[in-house]
């Protein structure tokens, strides 16, 4: 029996292992870069200097994003199974 070790960024696994590692860190990180950019819309909403017409956008992205935000939470938190445990 083979032991492997343990990596972050995968590679040090078997093939099924890394995969789902690597697929952790890309919905990671689409995930931090929609809090990011949704926080930078309230920024701009909220404390920035933004002409009348920009903020009328503004407002209707925010509104986008937290459809974006809900979807990106039910996806963390709903229970679920890994796409390769299916076959």
């Amino acid at each position: 029996m083979k032991k492997y070790s343990k990596s972050l960024l995968g590679g040090s696994g078997n093939a099924k292992e890394n995969r789902r590692l690597l697929h952790f860190w890309a919905r990671f990180i689409i995930s931090i870069s929609n809090a990011v950019t949704f926080l930078a819309l309230l920024y701009l909403l909220f404390f920035a200097e933004v002409k009348e017409t920009s903020r009328d956008l503004v407002n209707i992205l925010v509104g986008a994003y937290v459809a974006v935000l809900a979807k990106s939470t039910d996806y963390w938190y709903k229970d679920k199974k890994e796409p390769e445990e299916e076959h």
